[in-house]
């Protein structure tokens, strides 16, 4: 098997397996999403699959959240989706190098990306928050404490992951060899 294959494998079995964790109680926005992102566009580059992989585990995580509790879906979930695809991008910085620094620095930009675009898009499509500069501080001020699990998740799902992917990928070659 070529190398890019084995490669695609396993970076799809780790992603459908993070994402499989949404499906079971955990706090709040504690998500392996971002990672999965962060690690597809560091891993797959720009092809088709670095963006295919992880919406499709997004999409079967929210579609098994919707059948067993009907809160899979939201209105916001395009801008959701969205978010994850730039993320994909912001990925391809950790192409070249992963040190722990940098895979730090990626997921707290791509945790201030999503907190920034999704909370905007939920002022500016709702009705919760007056469409007003003070509307939008105070959306932004209410989503304070899911950015904070947020960062959290996506640190210690971004770590998780890439650890398991350097792993995997040594040691399934040395596999293949024996």
């Amino acid at each position: 098997m070529q190398a890019g294959g084995r490669n695609l494998k396993i970076v799809a079995g780790l992603i459908f397996g993070a994402m499989l964790l949404r499906i079971v109680p955990h706090p709040p926005n504690f998500s392996p999403a971002l990672a999965a992102s962060l690690l597809a566009g560091a891993t797959l580059g720009t092809s088709v699959w670095a963006f295919a992989l992880p919406l499709a585990g997004m999409l079967a995580a929210d579609s098994l959240l919707e059948l067993a509790t009907g809160q899979g879906f939201h209105a916001q979930m395009p801008v959701v989706y969205g978010t994850l695809a730039a993320v994909v991008l912001l990925g391809r910085w950790l192409a070249r190098s992963r040190r722990a620094g940098q895979l730090a620095g990626a997921s707290l930009a791509g945790s201030t990306l999503f907190y920034l675009v999704t909370n905007f898009a939920v002022w500016a499509s709702g009705t919760l928050y007056p469409h007003t500069p003070a509307g939008l501080a105070s959306c932004y001020l209410a989503a304070l404490p899911f950015f904070g699990l947020s960062i959290l998740g996506d640190l210690t799902f971004t770590a998780l992951l890439f650890a398991s992917y350097a792993y995997l990928a040594k040691h399934l070659g040395e596999l293949s060899r024996a």
